[in-house]
């Protein structure tokens, strides 16, 4: 294939053939993950919750950290969880 317009025709099809691989091999492992999932809910596995779970596990620790403090302040805040005793109170 000839250059055109300065454009390496060969070069530029075996990028666009790798990327076309690749988009089928991603197709394909989504599918397989689909059917795990598909398995886990059929054995009584809450698939939402097991989603929240491998985003928190992909997540550095210290954003986790940072991400679970906020989420107990707000909900402190909005009064889902109990305010925490003053240390003098709690010693009594």
């Amino acid at each position: 294939m000839p250059d055109v317009g300065g454009i390496a025709g060969e070069r530029l099809r075996s990028f666009i053939e790798r990327i076309e691989r690749l988009e089928e091999e991603k197709k394909t492992l989504a599918e397989d993950i689909k059917e795990v999932y598909a398995e886990a809910k059929g054995t009584g596995f809450d698939t939402k919750i097991m989603r929240q779970l491998i985003r928190l596990r992909r997540m550095d620790k210290d954003d986790l950290d940072e991400q679970e403090s906020l989420l107990d302040i707000y909900k402190r805040a909005l009064g889902m969880l109990p305010d925490l005793e003053p240390a003098s109170e709690a010693a009594e």
